[in-house]
Formats: C-alpha cells, structure tokens, sequence
C-alpha cells in the first residue's frame, strides 16, 4: 500500500526549515520521498492522507528516559512500595499500559533505563512481535550498580531479598560480567551508575559511585559486544570520569564543568539533561515536616548552566524525563521539550532533541522524515514551531507508526493489533 500525506507544514527533522505545503510518500511502512506538494503531485495507486487546515506532520516523538515499569507516583512511600508488592507479571501488565499512554500522547519510541526481572525487554520483544500495540522500546533490562550504590539502596529489613531487581557488581571482573549477563538477556544498551549525588553533606552534590577500572571494564566489554553504554551520573570529576572512561550518553549531569564539556564535545557523548524530573521536586507535595534538600535548590539552578554550555559546545543533546519517577507516563513526556525551550533551544532544535538525536543515539531507523526511514509520524493540528504546547495537548495528535494510525485525539485505537482486535 502507497500513501502519501499532506500537510500545511511538514518538520522534515534533517535540520532545514520546515516545508510549506508539504507531502510525505510511504510505502509498506516506510518513507519513500519527502517534498512539496507541488512537486510530488500524488503517485499512481497512492491513498491520500489529508490533514486538517494549519496542521503539521513531522517524526513521532521520542522519550529517551524512562522507567516504562514504575508509575512515577509523587508518594515516594508508595514508589517504594511499588518495588516489594508488584510482582514482574503485573508490572510487565502495567508497563504496557504506560507505553500505551505514551503512544497516544505522540511517542513512538521510548528507552527505558532499568526494569527489574527483564520485564522492559520482554515488553520489547512483544510490541516487536506484534502481541500488543505499543511504542518501539529500547531497553538495558537491569542498571548495573555497586553494592550499596544507587540502584541497591539500603533501609530494608535483613531477611528482605529484591531478587533480580538490580545488578550489583563490585570489582572490574563482576562489571564486565553484568555486561555479559544483561546482554545474554537481550539488552540494547547497558545502563550504569558511575556518579552520584550527596544529598547528606550540604555543599557536596556528586561523589563517585563507580571506580575508573570498573567503569573502564564495564564499557570496553559492551563496546566489544556492540553495545552503547549510558550512565546516570551528577557531576564534577565523576562525571568527567565517567566520559574519560568510555561512557557513551550521561543522563542528568546537572553539574558539568568545562573540562567535561570540552570532553563531550571532542568524544560525541550524548546528554539526556532530565529536566523534568528535576522540576517535579519543586512540584509535588511534600509529607508534613518535610523540606526540600539542599540539593535540589543547587541542582535545579546548576542545570540551567550546564544546559547552556553543552549547547553552545556543540554537545548532542537529546530529550528524556525519566518518567516513572514523580513524572507520571503520557501526560507529561511534552514537558521536556518546552523546558528546553525554557532552557534556550528554538522550538524547532527541542524537536530536533526529542527525534532525530535521540533516534540517532537509540540507533533506530525513525526520527527524521527521509526515504528509507520508518513512517513514525505525528500529525499535529496547529504549529508547534509557534507554541511548543500544542504537544502537550493530545486531543490535537495523530499518532502513525510503520504508516498506520495508531492514535487519535490522545485515545488509542485498539490496544492489540487489528487481528487480535478483531
């Protein structure tokens, strides 16, 4: 089947202008030709897909952070809960459903970051297959951490055992074998804990999780099986640290020094900056007799700098949320992108961020309308080129993927394929 759509304004993602009058070819799910209008005419045997007056149609939208398992209740009593009381089956059940709502709110492609027990992957493996409608996923199955680190937290009981929720290693030898494990379970990246923060001592926001060998280990094996590595991280020497040592995208890095900067640049490290979830510590409500902790006051204002210098530096910088932690899943994956704005982008490079670099960094065939790449579309009805908004607003989203609508006015068209469904 050969459809060809057309819109007022079509954000191709490549870098150029938008096109006025746009049409995009596709064929058996995949684009053909990108131009205008009057150029293409409609090819022989192709169906027309028309939009509404003032639409525009561009990549569907990617969140390249999250946590596709967890709720992001703002509870964080319940957050926690979420780990002990949830068995894997029911939260590869309600993952699904969280990549459901991302799809209908305009994202086609999500990374997850850490899901206990392979359930990312197999939700993956799923959508791939067909079993169930959802976004494309990139999963690392489980984040590797030191014992005591930041994904093996302390303060449950002794006889409490989380079995296989995370990876603990300790050690160059038991970082290259988490590798080999993760990857024997079928994992597109692996996700590390190299920096972290000290919320303890006022003053001092990072420290290092992970030594410079267990880090070097750990990303010279995924490197040797093919495989990207992204770590969360804080800043500082740390931070610098991590990308010395081989780390391919740092997430959150809200302290970046310019030694670090230059370094991203010179290497091509990605950064996911995760401002929302950042924001979100200024959002919720906080228990009676709680406060704010110095480190979130030091790390909202930090990130505003280092977002402005890893720009000016050329650094690639993609757009994630890291929704399931106090950013709930579908309504508020949009926010990213304004908050780069908030933070200096044009309109169009936080489109840019949340499409084509993090297509690029996930290494999917999506994200920018060319011939050969994957009919993930978006049709908006408005311009988000003049207020960013309008994508928060899923009754104005259509939502194609591989060609076909998935998506209308933010409600899902079946949540199993048309076979099932029927």
């Amino acid at each position: 089947m050969r459809q060809i759509f057309l819109a007022d304004k079509v954000i191709d993602c490549t870098g150029a202008a938008a096109i006025e009058k746009g049409a995009v070819l596709v064929e058996k799910g995949r684009i053909v030709a990108v131009g205008r209008q009057a150029d293409m005419g409609v090819p022989d045997g192709a169906v027309m897909v028309e939009t509404r007056p003032g639409s525009t149609l561009m990549p569907g939208l990617i969140d390249s952070h999250v946590h596709i398992v967890y709720s992001g209740s703002e509870n964080a009593a319940v957050a926690r809960a979420e780990q002990t009381d949830t068995s894997y089956p029911a939260m590869a059940l309600r993952a699904a459903a969280h990549a459901q709502l991302a799809l209908a709110s305009g994202f086609t492609a999500l990374r997850d970051m850490h899901a206990p027990g392979g359930v990312a992957i197999d939700l993956r493996n799923a959508i791939a297959r067909g079993d169930v409608v959802g976004p494309r996923l990139s999963a690392c199955g489980r984040g590797l951490t030191v014992t005591g680190g930041h994904m093996d937290l302390p303060g449950y009981a002794d006889h409490v055992s989380l079995d296989g929720f995370a990876h603990p290693c300790d050690g160059p030898d038991e970082f290259l074998k988490g590798v080999r494990v993760e990857a024997r379970r079928g994992a597109d990246f692996i996700k590390l804990n190299t920096a972290v923060g000290s919320r303890k001592v006022p003053g001092v926001y990072w420290r290092p999780e992970m030594n410079p060998a267990e880090i070097r280990a750990a990303c010279d094996e995924a490197h040797a099986q093919g495989l990207y590595v992204a770590s969360h991280t804080s800043g500082g020497p740390p931070l610098t640290a991590t990308v010395a040592n081989g780390v391919d995208c740092v997430e959150h890095a809200h302290w970046i020094d310019d030694e670090c900067i230059d370094l991203m640049a010179e290497r091509g490290t990605y950064l996911v900056p995760t401002l929302l979830v950042n924001e979100r510590n200024f959002e919720v409500e906080l228990a009676p007799g709680q406060t704010l902790s110095d480190w979130a006051y030091s790390s909202r204002d930090a990130k505003w700098v280092s977002l402005e210098k890893a720009r000016k530096a050329g650094v690639k910088i993609g757009a994630g949320t890291d929704a399931g932690f106090m950013v709930p899943h579908g309504t508020m994956h949009w926010r990213e992108l304004a908050l780069l704005v908030q933070g200096g982008f044009t309109e169009m490079e936080a489109i840019i961020a949340a499409t084509r670099v993090n297509a690029e960094l996930m290494s999917l065939p999506v994200g920018v309308l060319a011939a050969g790449k994957l009919a993930d579309l978006l049709v908006v009805d408005g311009d988000p080129l003049a207020d960013i908004s309008i994508l928060g607003d899923a009754s104005r989203l259509t939502v194609f993927k591989d060609g076909f609508k998935v998506a209308e006015g933010g409600t899902l068209i079946s949540s199993f394929p048309a076979e099932v469904a029927a």
